[in-house]
Protein backbone atom coordinates (compact mmCIF):
# COMPACT_ATOMS: atom_id res chain seq x y z
CA UNK A 1 0.00 0.00 0.00
CA UNK A 2 1.12 3.72 -0.72
CA UNK A 3 2.48 5.86 1.63
CA UNK A 4 0.21 8.39 0.68
CA UNK A 5 -2.93 5.85 1.14
CA UNK A 6 -1.62 4.90 4.55
CA UNK A 7 -2.25 8.81 5.89
CA UNK A 8 -5.33 8.67 4.66
CA UNK A 9 -4.69 10.09 1.46
CA UNK A 10 -6.27 8.98 -2.17
CA UNK A 11 -3.31 7.81 -4.44
CA UNK A 12 -2.81 9.04 -7.63
CA UNK A 13 -5.27 6.76 -9.54
CA UNK A 14 -7.88 8.56 -8.30
CA UNK A 15 -7.19 11.94 -10.10
CA UNK A 16 -5.89 10.09 -13.20
CA UNK A 17 -8.95 10.93 -15.83
CA UNK A 18 -9.87 7.32 -17.15
CA UNK A 19 -12.95 5.02 -17.73
CA UNK A 20 -16.31 6.00 -17.23
CA UNK A 21 -16.76 2.46 -15.39
CA UNK A 22 -16.42 2.27 -11.81
CA UNK A 23 -16.32 -1.59 -12.20
CA UNK A 24 -13.13 -1.08 -14.73
CA UNK A 25 -11.58 1.15 -12.19
CA UNK A 26 -11.75 -1.29 -10.01
CA UNK A 27 -10.69 -4.23 -12.05
CA UNK A 28 -7.42 -2.34 -12.73
CA UNK A 29 -6.74 -0.41 -9.35
CA UNK A 30 -8.72 -3.11 -7.07
CA UNK A 31 -9.39 -6.38 -8.09
CA UNK A 32 -9.95 -7.59 -4.59
CA UNK A 33 -12.78 -5.27 -3.83
CA UNK A 34 -14.99 -6.95 -6.69
CA UNK A 35 -17.37 -9.09 -6.04
CA UNK A 36 -16.22 -11.13 -9.10
CA UNK A 37 -13.16 -12.06 -7.59
CA UNK A 38 -12.23 -15.51 -7.46
CA UNK A 39 -13.58 -17.20 -3.69
CA UNK A 40 -12.23 -20.46 -3.93
CA UNK A 41 -8.48 -22.45 -4.91
CA UNK A 42 -8.60 -23.69 -8.26
CA UNK A 43 -10.41 -27.09 -8.28
CA UNK A 44 -12.31 -26.48 -5.20
CA UNK A 45 -15.83 -26.65 -5.54
CA UNK A 46 -18.51 -24.37 -3.67
CA UNK A 47 -21.23 -26.57 -1.67
CA UNK A 48 -24.32 -24.14 -2.62
CA UNK A 49 -26.37 -25.39 0.32
CA UNK A 50 -24.13 -23.51 2.63
CA UNK A 51 -25.20 -20.46 1.70
CA UNK A 52 -27.63 -18.43 1.45
CA UNK A 53 -29.63 -18.25 -1.51
CA UNK A 54 -32.73 -16.13 -2.72
CA UNK A 55 -35.86 -16.54 -4.93
CA UNK A 56 -38.17 -15.41 -6.37
CA UNK A 57 -38.22 -12.43 -8.49
CA UNK A 58 -40.52 -11.09 -11.13
CA UNK A 59 -41.74 -7.98 -13.19
CA UNK A 60 -44.68 -7.17 -15.32
CA UNK A 61 -45.56 -3.84 -17.48
CA UNK A 62 -48.61 -2.04 -16.67
CA UNK A 63 -50.37 0.94 -17.57
CA UNK A 64 -48.10 3.73 -15.81
CA UNK A 65 -44.63 2.11 -16.79
CA UNK A 66 -43.43 -1.35 -14.78
CA UNK A 67 -43.34 -3.39 -11.59
CA UNK A 68 -41.04 -5.68 -10.31
CA UNK A 69 -41.70 -7.91 -7.20
CA UNK A 70 -39.91 -10.81 -4.89
CA UNK A 71 -40.76 -12.64 -2.14
CA UNK A 72 -38.80 -12.73 0.95
CA UNK A 73 -37.39 -16.15 1.82
CA UNK A 74 -33.46 -17.03 1.51
CA UNK A 75 -32.78 -20.62 1.64
CA UNK A 76 -29.78 -22.71 2.98
CA UNK A 77 -30.05 -26.38 1.66
CA UNK A 78 -33.62 -27.42 2.98
CA UNK A 79 -33.29 -24.76 5.95
CA UNK A 80 -35.00 -20.79 6.03
CA UNK A 81 -32.15 -19.30 6.20
CA UNK A 82 -33.66 -15.70 6.15
CA UNK A 83 -37.62 -14.93 6.55
CA UNK A 84 -37.27 -10.71 5.25
CA UNK A 85 -34.64 -11.19 3.17
CA UNK A 86 -34.90 -7.48 0.83
CA UNK A 87 -34.18 -8.86 -3.16
CA UNK A 88 -35.59 -5.35 -4.77
CA UNK A 89 -33.75 -2.50 -5.01
CA UNK A 90 -33.10 0.86 -6.72
CA UNK A 91 -30.21 1.18 -8.99
CA UNK A 92 -31.45 4.32 -9.67
CA UNK A 93 -34.16 6.74 -10.08
CA UNK A 94 -35.68 5.15 -13.06
CA UNK A 95 -33.97 1.51 -12.94
CA UNK A 96 -34.63 -1.22 -10.59
CA UNK A 97 -32.78 -4.41 -10.10
CA UNK A 98 -33.74 -7.65 -8.07
CA UNK A 99 -32.00 -10.98 -7.59
CA UNK A 100 -32.38 -14.45 -7.77
CA UNK A 101 -29.48 -16.76 -6.25
CA UNK A 102 -26.64 -16.54 -4.22
CA UNK A 103 -27.20 -13.63 -1.76
CA UNK A 104 -23.85 -12.26 -0.75
CA UNK A 105 -22.86 -12.60 -4.28
CA UNK A 106 -26.15 -10.81 -5.29
CA UNK A 107 -26.02 -7.79 -2.42
CA UNK A 108 -22.38 -6.96 -3.56
CA UNK A 109 -23.06 -6.81 -6.72
CA UNK A 110 -26.44 -4.90 -6.61
CA UNK A 111 -24.61 -2.52 -4.28
CA UNK A 112 -21.56 -1.88 -7.08
CA UNK A 113 -23.84 -2.03 -10.15
CA UNK A 114 -25.52 1.35 -8.29
CA UNK A 115 -22.04 2.72 -7.87
CA UNK A 116 -21.37 2.01 -11.13
CA UNK A 117 -24.55 3.99 -12.61
CA UNK A 118 -23.79 7.00 -10.85
CA UNK A 119 -20.17 6.88 -11.35
CA UNK A 120 -20.88 6.61 -15.48
CA UNK A 121 -23.13 9.81 -14.43
CA UNK A 122 -20.77 11.78 -12.54
CA UNK A 123 -18.20 11.51 -15.39
CA UNK A 124 -19.68 11.81 -18.56
CA UNK A 125 -22.54 14.62 -17.17
CA UNK A 126 -25.38 12.37 -18.36
CA UNK A 127 -27.34 8.71 -17.47
CA UNK A 128 -26.22 5.72 -19.26
CA UNK A 129 -29.26 4.90 -21.65
CA UNK A 130 -31.72 1.90 -20.35
CA UNK A 131 -30.22 0.12 -22.91
CA UNK A 132 -26.46 0.63 -22.20
CA UNK A 133 -27.60 -0.28 -17.86
CA UNK A 134 -28.77 -3.35 -19.39
CA UNK A 135 -25.81 -4.15 -21.14
CA UNK A 136 -23.61 -2.91 -18.40
CA UNK A 137 -25.25 -5.45 -15.88
CA UNK A 138 -24.73 -8.08 -18.36
CA UNK A 139 -20.99 -7.74 -18.11
CA UNK A 140 -20.90 -7.79 -14.78
CA UNK A 141 -22.56 -11.20 -14.66
CA UNK A 142 -20.09 -12.35 -16.84
CA UNK A 143 -17.35 -11.53 -14.82
CA UNK A 144 -18.83 -13.92 -12.36
CA UNK A 145 -18.90 -16.77 -14.36
CA UNK A 146 -16.06 -18.53 -12.28
CA UNK A 147 -18.18 -18.42 -9.19
CA UNK A 148 -21.26 -19.49 -10.65
CA UNK A 149 -19.62 -22.84 -12.31
CA UNK A 150 -18.27 -23.67 -8.62
CA UNK A 151 -22.08 -23.52 -8.09
CA UNK A 152 -22.74 -19.92 -6.33
CA UNK A 153 -24.88 -17.99 -9.41
CA UNK A 154 -26.27 -14.79 -9.49
CA UNK A 155 -29.04 -13.92 -11.87
CA UNK A 156 -30.50 -10.56 -11.55
CA UNK A 157 -33.90 -9.23 -13.15
CA UNK A 158 -33.66 -5.49 -14.17
CA UNK A 159 -36.39 -3.18 -14.97
CA UNK A 160 -36.60 0.40 -15.86
CA UNK A 161 -39.13 3.29 -17.45
CA UNK A 162 -37.38 4.72 -20.80
CA UNK A 163 -38.46 7.89 -21.69
CA UNK A 164 -38.08 7.54 -25.05
CA UNK A 165 -40.16 4.60 -25.55
CA UNK A 166 -43.25 5.37 -27.39
CA UNK A 167 -46.30 6.04 -25.49
CA UNK A 168 -47.81 3.82 -22.90
CA UNK A 169 -44.60 1.63 -23.62
CA UNK A 170 -41.55 3.12 -21.54
CA UNK A 171 -41.59 0.14 -18.86
CA UNK A 172 -38.77 -2.61 -19.95
CA UNK A 173 -37.99 -5.73 -18.64
CA UNK A 174 -34.40 -7.24 -19.09
CA UNK A 175 -33.71 -10.71 -17.82
CA UNK A 176 -30.09 -12.42 -17.82
CA UNK A 177 -28.55 -16.34 -17.84
CA UNK A 178 -25.70 -16.89 -14.84
CA UNK A 179 -23.41 -16.58 -18.41
CA UNK A 180 -24.27 -12.66 -18.94
CA UNK A 181 -26.51 -13.17 -21.44
CA UNK A 182 -29.08 -10.85 -21.79
CA UNK A 183 -32.81 -10.80 -23.07
CA UNK A 184 -35.68 -8.34 -23.13
CA UNK A 185 -38.85 -9.60 -22.07
CA UNK A 186 -41.73 -8.44 -23.29
CA UNK A 187 -44.90 -7.90 -20.61
CA UNK A 188 -43.70 -10.33 -17.71
CA UNK A 189 -40.70 -12.48 -17.19
CA UNK A 190 -39.71 -14.27 -13.42
CA UNK A 191 -36.89 -15.58 -12.42
CA UNK A 192 -35.44 -18.47 -9.38
CA UNK A 193 -36.58 -21.59 -8.68
CA UNK A 194 -40.48 -20.61 -7.93
CA UNK A 195 -40.40 -18.66 -11.93
CA UNK A 196 -41.90 -21.89 -13.73
CA UNK A 197 -44.63 -21.19 -11.45
CA UNK A 198 -44.50 -17.42 -11.14
CA UNK A 199 -45.36 -17.50 -15.37
CA UNK A 200 -47.47 -19.84 -15.30
CA UNK A 201 -49.50 -17.48 -12.87
CA UNK A 202 -49.06 -14.55 -14.66
CA UNK A 203 -49.55 -16.10 -18.44
CA UNK A 204 -53.25 -16.36 -17.09
CA UNK A 205 -54.08 -13.16 -15.16
CA UNK A 206 -51.74 -10.42 -16.82
CA UNK A 207 -53.19 -8.06 -19.54
CA UNK A 208 -51.91 -4.86 -21.45
CA UNK A 209 -53.15 -1.71 -19.66
CA UNK A 210 -54.08 -3.27 -15.93
CA UNK A 211 -53.71 0.06 -13.59
CA UNK A 212 -51.40 -0.72 -10.48
CA UNK A 213 -53.34 -2.36 -8.15
CA UNK A 214 -54.64 -4.79 -10.66
CA UNK A 215 -50.92 -5.33 -11.54
CA UNK A 216 -49.92 -5.55 -7.58
CA UNK A 217 -52.60 -7.95 -7.30
CA UNK A 218 -51.43 -10.59 -10.06
CA UNK A 219 -47.69 -10.06 -8.95
CA UNK A 220 -48.68 -10.96 -5.58
CA UNK A 221 -50.83 -14.11 -6.92
CA UNK A 222 -48.04 -15.08 -8.70
CA UNK A 223 -45.60 -15.38 -6.00
CA UNK A 224 -48.65 -17.34 -4.24
CA UNK A 225 -48.46 -19.82 -6.57
CA UNK A 226 -44.68 -19.91 -6.55
CA UNK A 227 -44.72 -20.35 -2.92
CA UNK A 228 -47.72 -23.00 -3.41
CA UNK A 229 -45.47 -25.66 -5.48
CA UNK A 230 -41.63 -24.47 -4.71
CA UNK A 231 -40.71 -24.24 -0.75
CA UNK A 232 -37.74 -22.02 -1.87
CA UNK A 233 -40.25 -18.71 -2.11
CA UNK A 234 -42.07 -17.68 1.32
CA UNK A 235 -45.89 -16.43 0.59
CA UNK A 236 -47.61 -13.53 3.03
CA UNK A 237 -46.64 -14.32 6.53
CA UNK A 238 -49.66 -12.62 7.75
CA UNK A 239 -48.41 -13.58 11.51
CA UNK A 240 -44.68 -12.20 11.43
CA UNK A 241 -46.20 -9.23 8.74
CA UNK A 242 -43.81 -10.15 6.57
CA UNK A 243 -45.26 -9.47 3.32
CA UNK A 244 -43.35 -9.46 -0.25
CA UNK A 245 -41.69 -6.68 -1.58
CA UNK A 246 -43.40 -4.42 -5.07
CA UNK A 247 -42.11 -1.71 -6.07
CA UNK A 248 -42.94 0.22 -9.39
CA UNK A 249 -41.11 2.90 -11.88
CA UNK A 250 -43.03 5.16 -13.97
CA UNK A 251 -42.34 8.74 -15.25
CA UNK A 252 -41.96 9.62 -12.22
CA UNK A 253 -38.77 7.70 -10.99
CA UNK A 254 -38.98 4.42 -8.96
CA UNK A 255 -41.81 4.62 -5.72
CA UNK A 256 -41.52 1.07 -3.46
CA UNK A 257 -45.22 0.34 -2.32
CA UNK A 258 -46.04 1.00 1.57
CA UNK A 259 -46.21 -2.39 3.32
CA UNK A 260 -49.34 -0.97 4.84
CA UNK A 261 -50.19 -1.17 1.06
CA UNK A 262 -48.89 -4.58 0.14
CA UNK A 263 -50.32 -5.91 3.23
CA UNK A 264 -54.03 -4.73 2.77
CA UNK A 265 -53.28 -6.23 -0.88
CA UNK A 266 -52.11 -9.96 0.55
CA UNK A 267 -54.88 -10.17 2.87
CA UNK A 268 -57.81 -9.76 0.06
CA UNK A 269 -55.65 -11.85 -2.03
CA UNK A 270 -55.22 -14.37 1.02
CA UNK A 271 -59.09 -14.13 1.75
CA UNK A 272 -59.93 -14.80 -2.26
CA UNK A 273 -58.17 -17.94 -2.05
CA UNK A 274 -60.45 -19.23 0.92
CA UNK A 275 -62.82 -19.49 -1.93
CA UNK A 276 -60.70 -21.01 -4.57
CA UNK A 277 -57.29 -21.99 -3.66
CA UNK A 278 -55.83 -22.39 -7.14
CA UNK A 279 -56.35 -19.03 -7.68
CA UNK A 280 -58.19 -16.60 -10.13
CA UNK A 281 -59.35 -17.74 -13.41
CA UNK A 282 -57.57 -16.06 -16.38
CA UNK A 283 -59.01 -12.74 -17.55
CA UNK A 284 -60.86 -13.18 -20.92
Amino acid sequence: MAESETAGQLGEEFFTPGTSSFTEFLAAHRPGLLPTRPPFPDGVRAAPDRFPHGTTVLALTYRDGVMIAGDRRATMGNLIAQRDLEKVHPADDYTAVAFAGSVGLALDMVKLYQVELTHFEKIEGIPMTLGAKANRLAGMIRQNLGQAMQGLAVVPLLVGYDPAAPEGRGGRIFGFDVAGGLYEKSGFHADGSGSPYARGALKKLFRTGMDRREAALAALQALWDAADDDSATGGPDIGRRIFPLVSVITEGGFERLTEDEIEQLSREMVEQRRSRPDGPRATP
